[in-house]
């Protein structure tokens, strides 16, 4: 069978059995399909149930010199990997061919994070006299008090505010549902803009669940979100290199730094391992290091 035969199956099997969201989705099917490409550039007509350990290192000995950076390849060799178990649990091969490939060493990098002062700057560099700053509020405030990936923002939905209870329910990765709470000034601000500025937006059909809205009508893109907090960063005269994911760091780094536990901020985020979650208490013996350096009479 066809690589792009092969490749649809795949994708039919990430979506409906993994429930993978579709931005997962495309990501390993690029990965597959720049091996593919690789085959083809290189001339060899393989199909890919007969593909061998030795010609994946050569696959990812071209991406090294493609100078791709160590997690771009990495994620390569993770989406190569899922495609090959994807076929062993098919019954169409009996050995995979990535079991002994290892992927490059990662140091683990510590996600920027703003302090309060800074995410102050931010809130006061929107201007409130326009819907879309009233918007821009609203959104994050619900970003840096319930820490939300910005796929989950912009699928927010109005019936999945939980206004009585002061919680929000929230559909993550693979279409887990979970329950978050929402803080009072976050909510405030929600409520100003769905009662005040929403409800004069012409809604396109199809569209009127959806919390945040552009003026056209439709709900916002990633890009839009990531281009609005780029603005407001310089605006503030923040130079740090921050995103929506900011918010979501900066949301569990100062609910540890507080003493929250870390199980409690494992569901919050949704994570599926705590040892994604253990990234933070990092952060927070970082911000403890300072503190005393700062303080300590004898540091």
């Amino acid at each position: 069978m066809s690589w792009a035969a092969q490749i649809k199956l795949f994708k039919n099997y990430l979506r409906l059995e993994r429930s993978l969201s579709p931005n997962s989705i495309e990501a390993y099917v690029r990965d597959i399909e720049k091996l593919a490409q690789y085959f083809d550039i290189s001339g060899e007509q393989i199909d890919p149930l007969k593909v061998t350990g030795n010609q994946l290192q050569g696959f990812l000995a071209y991406v090294n010199e493609l100078g791709l950076s160590a997690h771009s390849q990495a994620r390569i060799l993770s989406g190569i990997k899922a495609f090959y178990k994807y076929l062993i649990f098919e019954d169409l091969m009996d050995n995979d061919p990535t079991a002994l490939i290892e992927g490059p060493k990662l140091g683990r990098k510590l996600p920027d994070t703003l302090d309060f002062s800074e995410i102050e700057k931010l809130f006061e560099a929107i201007d409130h006299s326009t819907p879309e700053g009233q918007r821009n509020r609203a959104m994050l405030e619900v970003l840096y008090s319930s820490g939300l990936r910005v796929s989950e923002l912009i699928d927010l939905r109005l019936t999945n505010i939980l206004e009585d209870i002061g919680f929000l329910r929230v559909i993550g990765k693979g279409d887990k549902e979970r329950l978050v709470p929402i803080g009072k000034d976050a909510l405030k601000y929600l409520n100003i803009y769905r009662r005040e500025v929403r409800v004069h937006v012409p809604i396109q059909s199809g569209q009127e669940n959806f919390a945040f809205l552009n003026r056209r009508g439709k709900k916002l893109t990633r890009v839009m979100i990531f281009t609005i907090i780029k603005n407001l960063a310089k605006a503030a005269g923040i130079k740090k290199n921050i995103s929506p994911h900011t918010f979501r760091h900066s949301f569990a780094t100062h609910l540890i730094e507080g003493g929250a536990d870390l199980r409690a901020v494992q569901e919050m985020l949704g994570h599926e391992s705590i040892t994604t979650t253990e990234i933070y208490t990092h952060l927070d013996r970082d911000y403890l290091k300072q503190v005393i350096q700062e303080f300590h009479p004898r540091s």
